[in-house]
């Protein structure tokens, strides 16, 4: 028999992007996804009757309350989803290894170029549920937090990546105020998710950081995403974190990826190559590398 992964948040954009990839990057496993739909996590009974069901070998805990507004909005139901949830898993893979996705969100952003050594110190109510979950994660040695950046990708309902955010906000004809100063390292979800396989099946456990090697600002994101997306054009204008009214936003996220660049058998791209070189044509253009049979 197969050795058996489950991956949490199925129906979400890297979990979704897991299991569709799952032929090519891990042909020798069962990958079983796992949606809100068919399991409530925040519920220990159906938490742990779905790991008596599927006795995973390794556990990918993508599942989250991940909207920084929604989050804002019910601090409780997000903590409950995003550190009580992945408490529950973590103590029922005890000794299996689980790898819990994680943020750059974690940080304030005064610094960026962060390092897996860097103290945390989370400005909204995601990152601070994303950091506290962390520590009860870490807290078994045999376990993974893999701090992941802004993900860019097509999710199957069009709704979980902030690309589908941009474009479809363009689509209704309001402006996007993208700031000059605000800093990302961004990565397509394809990368992403062979990275998290490979970590998965080769260890070793730890922390670390995912993202690409360039580190851009939003409005330079926004800017290379509309020769993608020819809609966003007309839609997009520069701005400044300094004219923002609204939650504190971390204007500096960028991070190192060079511990965890240091295992991979490929290079993670930079979002800029990526976006230039990378054919438009294809059944999904945000898988890199492409996900085809070895």
């Amino acid at each position: 028999m197969k050795p058996v992964a489950l991956v949490t948040g199925a129906a979400g954009l890297i979990g979704g992007y897991l299991v569709r990839t799952a032929p090519c990057w891990v042909p020798d496993w069962e990958v079983r996804g796992m949606t809100r739909a068919e399991v409530d996590l925040t519920d220990r009974t159906q938490a742990e009757r779905l790991w008596e069901r599927h006795r995973p070998d390794l556990v990918i805990h993508c599942a989250a309350l991940s909207r920084t507004g929604l989050c804002e909005q019910n601090p409780a139901q997000a903590r409950l989803i995003n550190v009580e949830a992945t408490r529950f898993l973590a103590d029922l893979a005890k000794d299996v290894p689980f790898i819990f996705l994680s943020t750059d969100q974690v940080f304030d952003g005064a610094k960026g170029r962060y390092v897996e050594t860097d103290a945390v110190h989370p400005l909204n109510v995601y990152g601070k549920t994303k950091a506290e979950a962390e520590q009860v994660v870490l807290a078994n040695p045999a376990h993974t937090v893999v701090r992941i950046a802004l993900t860019a990708g097509m999710s199957p309902t069009r709704d979980r990546s902030f690309v589908e955010d941009m474009v479809r906000t363009a689509a209704k004809g309001v402006t996007l105020t993208l700031f000059t100063d605000e800093f990302r390292c961004p990565l397509p979800a394809g990368a992403l998710v062979r990275a998290l396989w490979e970590i998965g099946l080769q260890g070793p456990p730890g922390l670390y950081h995912l993202g690409g090697y360039e580190r851009l600002s939003r409005w330079e994101i926004g800017k290379l995403l509309s020769a993608r997306f020819p809609e966003l054009r007309s839609s997009i204008q520069p701005g400044s974190v300094a004219d923002y009214h609204g939650p504190p936003r971390p204007p500096d996220l960028s991070m190192c990826s060079d511990k965890i660049q240091a295992l991979l058998s490929f290079r993670l791209p930079g979002f800029r190559q990526w976006l230039t070189e990378k054919p438009s044509d294809g059944d999904d253009p945000w898988n890199y590398p492409p996900a085809v049979a070895r």
